[in-house]
């Protein structure tokens, strides 16, 4: 990814932030909060979404979703999805409403214009309790099944928005590969106690988002976006997934609007 693209994704961001829009046409008017973007990583491209989530989208996110969340699962080396030691969270999809769907506008408005509605899977919220993890993985498939041009592709960029986080040690967003920056003002974000070499950790910020480019230029996936939910400590947390496909997906897939 080019530091032009990079800078480019920063200024998509900062124009689409505390606007109306109508994108594809969807008849719904959504007011956008003016979150602020900081570009962690060029390459890999990571960029810090501080206030990507209002308030009122967390609450409503929960209340959705409530009382549907079961174990996770996760896909091995032959593609089977079942429940592993790797992933011990709870998890659900959301059901789209006008809310829902001001919130995949956002992701989309910050992609650019060129990314169609179709091309992102149903969101997905994942619930950790104490001890609860996600072990080292990539969020772009190794299995040529779940990437073929019938489910979309691969998985072109990743979002991972904080939605609930009640008295939580622990339970950061390891990126090992990502190259931690220096300047104090990103320990609000940042743990700063991790040492220099595991990379860099998110914090359990409520309303803040990660968002990263999963795959190379030449479509394959980017070794370097390797990262884990670390083990919650105490406490609990929410967190939110939207996944970017390179291609449309069917309705089957990612259901009606």
């Amino acid at each position: 990814m080019s530091l032009f693209k990079s800078i480019w994704y920063a200024a998509v961001a900062v124009s689409f932030t505390n606007a109306h829009s109508t994108h594809e046409q969807i008849a719904i008017s959504c007011q956008h909060p003016a979150y602020q973007s900081h570009i962690v990583s060029t390459s890999p491209l990571v960029i810090y979404l501080d206030g990507f989530l209002t308030p009122d989208e967390q609450t409503h996110l929960q209340t959705i979703t409530k009382d549907t969340f079961s174990r996770s699962a996760v896909a091995d080396q032959a593609g089977a999805q079942g429940q592993r030691q790797t992933r011990t969270s709870q998890s659900t999809s959301v059901v789209r409403d006008d809310i829902v769907r001001c919130v995949e506008e956002r992701a989309l408005l910050f992609q650019g214009f060129d990314t169609p509605r179709t091309y992102l899977e149903p969101l997905q919220l994942v619930k950790y309790g104490r001890g609860e993890h996600y072990h080292f993985h990539t969020d772009w498939f190794t299995n040529a099944m779940h990437a073929s041009s019938a489910v979309g592709g691969n998985r072109q960029s990743s979002f991972f928005a904080y939605v609930s986080a009640e008295n939580i040690t622990g339970g950061g967003t390891n990126f090992p590969m990502v190259k931690p920056p220096h300047d104090t003002r990103w320990c609000s974000f940042i743990d700063c106690d991790e040492p220099w070499e595991n990379g860099v950790t998110f914090r359990p910020v409520v309303g803040n988002a990660v968002f990263w480019s999963n795959l190379l230029d030449d479509g394959t996936g980017d070794e370097r976006t390797l990262h884990a939910g670390l083990p919650v400590t105490s406490g609990s947390k929410i967190g939110m997934n939207i996944w970017t496909r390179q291609g449309p997906l069917s309705e089957d897939i990612r259901g009606k609007e």
